[in-house]
């Protein structure tokens, strides 16, 4: 399997597209020392959302690595935000623009193709029967699309950025209320910076499935790893860091998962 799928209870489910760690053997045989470290994981994110069984949630969690291909990226390998850098679909640098692979051995368009087909797809034919599920449940869908990042990167952003990045792809992939509902939580978190639809308004998973017309409401979160854990290799996860910001994780969720549209 390329993912790991937990079936909850409640209209809730939350995806976990870059928290993956595993690397094809004739995929690492060809990238660099430096790329095996997987430096641009969404590291330990299953460890800090510790609290899901509690809010009846099913969970979608990637196996694999997002340098084998970024589940979070469109097929077509469209750039999410025009104009501005980022990663591809199967990136062949790091965000620090380091190469990924030895010269020569980047994948090739078939072996895109192929990668596409192999762990793309299956998790979002996962993710897409797992919203239908709940919705045939329910009535109604809440996707939840969890991430982080190093608080510093400068080939993507400028300085430091905010600790809760919350993106509902301005506002097209959930109702604004409920937007505004979350913004007001975060940004009334001490010691935590804020913001919604800053630089990261959702990646593709939140544009391509939150769909408020069609009962499916869709959010993104981007924490700075700085909030909950070492930033550096070997990506230490902090208890002390993390238990402080669980309860403002929490109180987003519950917000999340009580609200019904209509």
């Amino acid at each position: 399997m390329t993912f790991d799928f937990h079936v909850g209870t409640s209209p809730l489910l939350v995806s976990m597209p870059h928290v993956g760690i595993d690397l094809p053997g004739s995929i690492a045989e060809r990238m660099t020392d430096q790329a095996r470290l997987i430096a641009d994981t969404d590291w330990h994110i299953d460890r800090l959302y510790d609290f899901l069984d509690d809010l009846g949630a099913s969970v979608l969690q990637a196996r694999f690595s997002r340098y084998v291909v970024d589940l979070n990226r469109p097929p077509d390998d469209a750039n999410l935000y025009p104009g501005i850098n980022t990663t591809s679909l199967c990136p062949t640098d790091t965000f620090d623009g380091e190469p990924i692979y030895r010269a020569g051995q980047e994948p090739s368009a078939l072996e895109i193709a192929e990668r596409v087909s192999a762990y793309w797809q299956p998790y979002h034919n996962q993710l897409e029967a797992a919203l239908s599920g709940i919705k045939a449940q329910h009535g109604y869908a809440l996707l939840w699309d969890a991430h982080s990042i190093r608080s510093e990167v400068p080939r993507l952003f400028d300085g430091r950025l905010p600790d809760l990045n919350l993106g509902t792809a301005n506002g097209n992939a959930c109702p604004g209320k409920l937007a505004t509902r979350l913004e007001i939580i975060a940004k009334s978190a001490p010691g935590y910076i804020s913001v919604l639809n800053g630089r990261f308004t959702g990646g593709y998973i939140t544009r391509h499935y939150g769909a408020p017309a069609n009962d499916v409401i869709a959010a993104q979160l981007e924490l700075t790893q700085a909030s909950y854990m070492e930033e550096r290799h070997p990506f230490t996860f902090s208890d002390k860091k993390a238990d402080k910001l669980r309860p403002v994780l929490r109180e987003l969720l519950d917000t999340f998962v009580g609200w019904t549209p209509g």
